[in-house]
């Protein structure tokens, strides 16, 4: 029999590394080893009680069930202006301006489809989400990673923004509040985005679902005088309303953006289920008590996470955002992955070594807030335990 071979851009990726790890951790736990799972950003809290309740009663009905538009129905979209004019002060029209997503991961393909011929280069930060330099691949995009470095502030150089072959670029990946960092966004950094983005033709395509946690002051890059012209920004409710299951995100831009970015879309997917889009617009509308609740558990978590980071003697950002708490891991560590093994052997504790983010995240380890503080004290327990 003739050998057949996958396609070559199947042979430019690997399988993402929470994937394979998770397996691992799944084949211990069979095992009995109980193992307490810091890694991932997936929501362990519920969403608003009443958004649960809109999705069950919406399912009961008959004319739920069909196929939906690929732009989402009005109400959603209508949401989705409310919730950027009310938090972002930033005003969208919804019919042309918003397009609902199964999830900004999937926003990250249909973007990079919609922009990249083979060959066009794409700006990718170092550290930053590894799904930005798979989907690049897989589009047969040239990448051009950009460095970050804690001494900047987990900020762009753009001096040496200023030295790339800008005609070969055709888009940037950025995303503030900064993961797996943590750091946050500022209008200043968000300008000069925008005025670096403008000047080359480049796309600023700006990845914020994270605005919401443990940060007193949402932002978008949108509120910058003349973004639209150039910017697109993805926006989830897997984090900022315990959604992630949901896949319910959001992508917001010019008409003719948008517009690009929906024929992709429409004909790769057939919409998304009517009771959790209208469910989702619900959850949309919560009051900002919800949201302080929900950072007052995320803050007591932090808490804890401070002190798992000191024990195991790597230097973490208190004044961090997001969901997750970045340490630099001690010199005598040989590499953030052979530490992350150690502590998952060790202490059945499972932390995210910071090489899978990329070069310049080799020296960290990553720490998800997205458990119970009742797990977080038994993790620390158990790494005290194993420094003995």
């Amino acid at each position: 029999m003739k050998k057949i071979h996958a396609a070559d851009r199947v042979e430019s990726v690997q399988e993402y590394y929470f994937s394979r790890k998770l397996r691992e951790v799944a084949r211990l736990n069979s095992e009995g080893l109980d193992i307490i799972s810091l890694g991932i950003g997936s929501p362990d809290r519920m969403p608003p009680a009443d958004v649960i309740d809109t999705l069950c009663e919406v399912s009961r009905q008959a004319n739920a069930h069909g196929y939906q538009p690929g732009k989402g129905i009005p109400e959603l979209r209508d949401a989705m202006a409310r919730f950027y004019r009310r938090h972002y002060g930033v005003e969208l029209d919804a019919d042309s301006e918003i397009q609902p997503l199964i999830g900004s991961k999937e926003g990250i393909l249909h973007v990079s489809l919609a922009f990249l011929n083979p060959g066009d280069g794409v700006l990718v930060p170092d550290p930053g989400y590894p799904t930005y330099t798979s989907v690049s691949r897989l589009a047969g995009a040239e990448i051009f990673t950009y460095d970050l470095s804690e001494d900047n502030g987990w900020h762009p150089d753009f001096d040496a923004l200023e030295r790339l072959p800008h005609d070969r670029i055709k888009l940037m990946w950025v995303n503030y509040p900064h993961m797996p960092t943590g750091a946050p966004a500022t209008a200043e950094l968000f300008a000069r985005l925008i005025d670096f983005g403008r000047r080359h033709g480049i796309v600023i395509a700006h990845d914020n679902p994270y605005s919401f946690i443990l940060n007193d002051t949402p932002m978008s890059i949108l509120q910058t005088p003349g973004a639209k012209d150039v910017a697109i920004e993805m926006n989830s409710m897997s984090k900022s309303h315990n959604m992630a299951g949901w896949r319910i995100g959001m992508l917001t831009s010019n008409p003719t953006f948008i517009q690009w970015v929906l024929k992709v879309k429409s004909n790769i997917d057939s919409g998304q289920f009517r009771p959790m889009m209208l469910a989702a617009a619900q959850a949309l509308d919560v009051p900002d008590d919800w949201y302080k609740s929900n950072n007052e558990a995320y803050g007591r978590r932090k808490k804890i996470a401070l002190e798992i980071m000191d024990t195991l003697g790597c230097r973490a950002d208190e004044n961090s955002v997001g969901m997750f708490l970045w340490g630099r891991i001690p010199d005598e560590e040989p590499s953030s992955e052979a530490m992350a093994d150690r502590i998952l052997y060790g202490a059945r504790v499972f932390v995210a070594p910071g090489f899978i983010f990329g070069h310049n995240g080799e020296r960290y380890i990553r720490i998800s807030l997205c458990a119970a503080e009742e797990k977080l004290e038994q993790a620390l327990l158990r790494i005290k335990q194993l420094k003995k």
